[in-house]
């Protein structure tokens, strides 16, 4: 099995950067849970077959993530995740939250990186050089990692609310949008970790 390439830390570290970090998220469509952010700092040059399955979260089973986890939590120099809640998301909106669990989960490192490989788009309000990657969890190792230690660390989180609310069926769509979980949400109303801002909940007359 492949993995993502390093071709952008190599580069990184033929610069001096040693503690590079890849960052990503999880979890910024669904209609309920928190968004979850991982930052990931690899090893220079890693080898092995633990890096084998290193890619795309969304790119692999369940099974293979749980143990790419392990593996990189095992190898990693550092790793980490932060999230914001869904009363978070409804009060400053997605794409500050997600930039909140992004800081969150850099807070928590064991290593202050020196150079931030990001998916998608850049992180504000924080003094580290950085690059964003379109796609990043495709193309960069560092990356790649991130979100699948954030997509791990979400589902897991999603199938303990699932204890909580079980009717609402948390551990099977995760709280994404399936026309299960909207029948639902339409049968028993939202649960306090729905998303009150988004639609369809939006549009139900619910409020927090």
């Amino acid at each position: 099995m492949s993995h993502a390439p390093y071709d952008e830390e190599e580069a990184l570290l033929n610069r001096g950067f040693s503690y590079v970090a890849g960052i990503d998220e999880v979890g910024r469509g669904p209609l309920a849970g928190p968004v979850v952010a991982g930052v990931v700092i690899l090893p220079p040059r890693p080898q092995g077959p633990w890096l084998d399955g290193i890619r795309d979260s969304k790119a692999i089973t369940a099974a293979q993530r749980e143990r790419s986890y392990d593996a990189i939590t095992e190898n990693a120099w550092a790793s980490a995740t932060g999230e914001a809640s869904a009363l978070e998301i409804d009060e400053i909106g997605i794409v500050p939250a997600t930039a909140l669990a992004m800081r969150r989960a850099l807070d928590s490192l064991a290593l202050m990186p020196q150079f931030l490989l990001i998916d998608a788009f850049p992180l504000p309000d924080i003094d580290i050089p950085q690059k964003a990657i379109v796609k990043g969890d495709a193309l960069c190792l560092s990356i790649a990692a991130a979100s699948i230690i954030a997509k791990v660390t979400r589902d897991r989180i999603m199938k303990e609310i699932d204890k909580d609310y079980p009717e609402y069926g948390f551990a099977g769509h995760k709280g994404y949008g399936s026309a299960e979980h909207i029948r639902r949400i339409e049968t028993l109303g939202p649960c306090p970790v729905h998303r009150y801002s988004f639609a369809p909940i939006r549009h139900s007359g619910h409020s927090r």
